[in-house]
């Protein structure tokens, strides 16, 4: 019988490369531009659907405020967000995607998928449902 501590890190070991693998690939066209931070805060605030203020997207990527700060700095310079004062509090700013922020974040979206969809051809769809299915289970908190 295999020992648990072996299997955990052949586990984690192998999750890793399928993470790295998708990410390098989502990223071909794009060189270094999106860092996987970067495309954590498109992807959040796209899924906020509303403008959201710094200390939100932090709190959403539990991260650090001044982390937050940063990643938005380098993403406005980019053009692929925005900020504006918040009208309700005036120490506050509000973070949106730009347009060319949303074509970036969707482009990277479809790379992703797209390089899943080859990884998981090599499964049969019941051997995809339940790898679905037990990466479920490990996700839940």
């Amino acid at each position: 019988m295999p020992d648990p501590e072996d299997a955990a890190e052949q586990i984690a070991g192998l999750l890793d490369g399928i993470v790295r693998r998708q990410r390098r690939a989502s990223r071909e066209g794009f060189g270094e531009s999106v860092t996987h931070g970067q495309f954590r805060v498109l992807r959040t605030l796209h899924r906020a659907d509303r403008l959201l203020r710094l200390s939100e997207l932090a709190a959403l990527l539990d991260i650090v405020p001044r982390s937050a700060t940063s990643v938005v700095d380098d993403l406005e310079t980019a053009g692929l967000v925005a900020r504006q004062p918040d009208p309700y509090d005036r120490r506050a700013t509000l973070v949106y995607l730009t347009p060319d922020g949303l074509k970036i974040l969707s482009t990277l979206r479809e790379k992703r998928r797209d390089v899943m969809a080859g990884q998981l051809a090599r499964l049969t769809a019941d051997e995809q449902q339940t790898l679905a299915a037990l990466l479920q289970r490990l996700a839940e908190e």
